[in-house]
C-alpha cells in the first residue's frame, strides 16, 4: 500500500511538472489586472462538473488576494444568472476536453450580452474548439489520469488547480498584495486572527 501512494503522488507531482510554461501565464496575468484593476471590472470563472468545483476555488482565492472574482455555473447561466456578467469583466474557462456543451454555450451567450468579452482558457486539447476561441490559452499538458480507470478526472484537475494557484500568485505579486489587505478581506478564523497578527492591525 505504502508503494501504491508513493506512485500516485509520483503521478501527480510529474503532471505538474509538466504543466507548459509559455508566456500565455504573462498574458492572462496582464489581461486580468487591466480588466479588473484598471478598468473596474472582474474575473468570471466558470467550469462544468469537477473542472467547475476548480473553477469555484480560483475565484474564491482569487477574491480573497485582492482581485474581485465570482464564479458562474454554466447551466444556471442559461436561466437567468448570465447577469452577473458586466462589460469590463474577463472570463476563465477550464474544460479538460475544450469541446464542454455548457462552456462553449456560455461563450455564445456571454458574446452575445457584451460582444468581445476577453476569454483565458484552461484545457488539454490546444486544438479544441475551446482554445481556438480564447485570448489566452493555458495548457494543462493532458496528463494522465491517475485514476485506475483511467476516467475519473483527478490529475487533470490537479493540474487545473496548479495553474490556477500560479495566476493567483503571480496577480498577489503584480498589484503589491500586502498582510493588511489580506487581514480586511479574511476576518474569520485562523487565518483571520494570523493575518491580523502579521499585519498588526485589530
Amino acid at each position: 500500500m505504502t508503494e501504491k501512494v508513493k506512485a500516485v503522488l509520483q503521478h501527480e507531482a510529474e503532471a505538474v511538472r509538466n504543466i507548459p510554461v509559455t508566456g500565455e501565464f504573462e498574458k492572462a496575468v496582464e489581461l486580468i489586472h487591466r480588466r479588473v484593476h484598471r478598468d473596474g471590472g472582474k474575473l468570471v470563472t466558470s467550469g462544468m462538473g469537477k473542472a467547475g468545483e476548480i473553477a469555484q476555488n480560483i475565484s474564491t482565492t482569487f477574491s480573497s488576494t485582492g482581485t474581485p472574482a465570482v464564479f458562474l455555473h454554466p447551466s444556471e447561466a442559461q436561466h437567468g444568472d448570465l447577469g452577473v456578467i458586466q462589460p469590463n469583466d474577463v472570463l476563465l474557462l477550464i474544460s479538460n476536453s475544450g469541446k464542454t456543451r455548457e462552456i462553449l454555450e456560455l461563450i455564445e451567450l456571454a458574446e452575445r450580452l457584451y460582444s468581445q468579452l476577453p476569454l483565458i482558457a484552461v484545457t488539454s486539447q490546444p486544438e479544441s474548439e475551446l482554445a481556438n476561441t480564447a485570448d489566452v490559452c493555458l495548457l494543462t499538458g493532458d496528463p494522465q489520469e491517475v485514476c485506475p480507470l483511467g476516467m475519473a478526472p483527478t490529475t487533470s484537475t490537479t493540474v487545473m488547480t496548479v495553474i490556477g494557484d500560479v495566476l493567483i500568485v503571480l496577480m498577489m505579486e503584480r498589484i503589491g498584495f500586502t498582510h493588511e489587505a489580506y487581514a480586511k478581506r479574511h476576518h474569520g478564523g485562523y487565518l483571520g486572527s494570523k493575518s491580523r497578527l502579521q499585519a498588526k492591525t485589530p
